[in-house]
């Protein structure tokens, strides 16, 4: 076993959860058994030795056996959660072994309960968390099982002495006329200055009180410990599950190379920027092609130029703002979406990119060093444009949802807006997103031809009456 399983931490507890085998996963199970097991123990060994105190409370008599068979219990588990459990055989059916330690928990609570006087809250908490903490470390359909066959047990327990038929209970109170040479009654907590006479009304009403606080007081010793232990572990299991989601979204969401966004999650992130653009609001786009990039592989090979692509993606994280969405779109391109950016400022943020990236010296072995360049295309759609857009689908009878979010994520975004504005801010068309990065691709391959190393607007490109940019609602 990787660690030991009476010491559980968070990064220990992961471990238990996914990645134990299981019958190291089954003996854990069987260790917090007898955690619990060992704490009823401890109660049968109290009132043991407080006897004489409790003997008016509690039937001694039938004590004894149910002390030993808590040992017994006690016993059979500790021998399941040892190195020399039968789970661990490489011969043994590990499954059985699981099905039958689940029967005599199940089957001890049980009991357990019912000789406590029916306790709801010692059932209740043995039953849910019980089950819970069962289904996150052995098989979950004889857990599924052992619950429902323990509703049905306690379902009984309880309903069997309206029928008539009396099953044994510890708790007892006894009211007797005190021995003539007895002069005083010690009770647990004060004493109780008696005569050589009859109990009296009062005095009944003083042992039926005390008898209700010591079996309230153990209700509570059995349950309380073990709901906050499984609380404390389902708490540490939610914290787990939070990081495994966190750490299943990056690596869904980013590039593994760049460490940037990858191309599926960037164009999404552009889509939610498009669908909750605001009055004035300008989205600029940038498609950034690195400069001979294929002779930087064929020349020093593929190692030195992944180490290109890492630090030019470096060098776009520390040159633009959080709010900036920056992908790797594909091979040596990049993807810049510029939110609420204007047109001449977006032209200084690319120049501004450019010269950073051309100032990057590569180091290859043997003291060869080289620079790379890069080529920018942008385009920047106005709010009246994108109005446009809205208007020419309206009136093309389009009902397309435009950018095909989640609802969850269309519903973040229309927070205080009213209803016209959400079903107009959903007629943009589905290919919104790749009609602008087709502009800007074509900017691009016009800065590719001019020589490389620069940026090209498609916007200024337009203006020129460049034939070369298509209509944005020719699509």
């Amino acid at each position: 076993m990787a660690v030991s399983k009476f010491y559980l931490g968070y990064k220990q507890l992961s471990k238990a959860v996914f990645e134990w085998q299981a019958a190291d996963r089954t003996a854990l199970l069987a260790a917090f058994m007898v955690m619990d097991v060992f704490s009823h123990w401890l109660w049968c060994l109290f009132v043991w030795y407080r006897r004489d105190t409790y003997s008016n409370y509690i039937d001694m008599n039938l004590l004894y056996p149910i002390w030993i068979g808590v040992s017994m219990v006690g016993v059979f588990l500790l021998w399941m959660s040892s190195r020399f459990s039968p789970v661990r055989s490489a011969n043994s059916n590990i499954y059985t072994w699981q099905a039958i330690l689940i029967t005599i928990y199940s089957a001890y609570i049980t009991f357990i309960v019912a000789v406590l006087g029916h306790s709801s809250l010692v059932a209740g908490v043995s039953l849910v968390g019980g089950t819970m903490l069962g289904m996150m470390l052995i098989s979950r359909r004889y857990v599924w099982r052992a619950f429902i066959g323990q509703i049905i047990a306690i379902l009984v327990v309880t309903l069997i002495p309206y029928a008539g038929i009396t099953i044994p209970n510890l708790r007892q109170m006894v009211a007797t006329t005190l021995p003539p040479n007895i002069h005083s009654y010690m009770t647990y907590n004060e004493m109780v200055i008696m005569r050589n006479q009859a109990l009296n009304w009062d005095d009944i009403n003083y042992l039926r009180q005390s008898s209700n606080l010591l079996w309230r007081s153990t209700h509570i010793y059995m349950s309380l410990p073990k709901a906050i232990f499984i609380i404390y572990m389902f708490r540490t299991l939610l914290v787990i599950l939070d990081d495994s989601r966190k750490e299943t979204l990056q690596h869904a969401n980013q590039d593994e190379l760049t460490q940037l966004k990858n191309r599926r999650y960037g164009l999404m992130q552009m889509k939610q920027a498009l669908v909750t653009i605001k009055e004035s609001q300008d989205i600029s786009v940038i498609l950034l092609d690195l400069d001979w990039f294929k002779e930087v592989n064929d020349n020093y090979g593929h190692d030195v130029g992944d180490r290109v692509l890492s630090t030019v993606a470096q060098t776009l994280s520390q040159s633009l703002t959080d709010d900036t969405i920056v992908s790797r779109y594909g091979g040596e391109e990049f993807l810049i979406v510029l939110a609420n950016t204007k047109h001449d400022s977006a032209m200084v943020i690319a120049e501004q990119l450019r010269l950073s990236i051309a100032e990057q010296t590569i180091v290859v072995d043997n003291n060869i060093t080289f620079n790379v360049t890069a080529s920018l295309g942008l385009y920047t759609l106005t709010y009246k444009e994108c109005m446009s857009f809205k208007k020419a689908n309206r009136a093309a009878g389009k009902t397309e949802t435009g950018c095909q979010l989640d609802h969850s994520q269309l519903k973040k975004s229309y927070i205080g807006r009213t209803f016209d504005n959400q079903t107009e801010l959903t007629q943009l068309p589905q290919d919104i997103c790749q009609r602008l990065i087709c502009r800007a691709d074509k900017a691009l391959y016009k800065a590719k031809g001019r020589g490389r190393n620069q940026v090209v607007s498609a916007n200024e490109m337009l203006k020129s009456g460049d034939d070369k940019i298509d209509s944005l609602y020719s699509h």
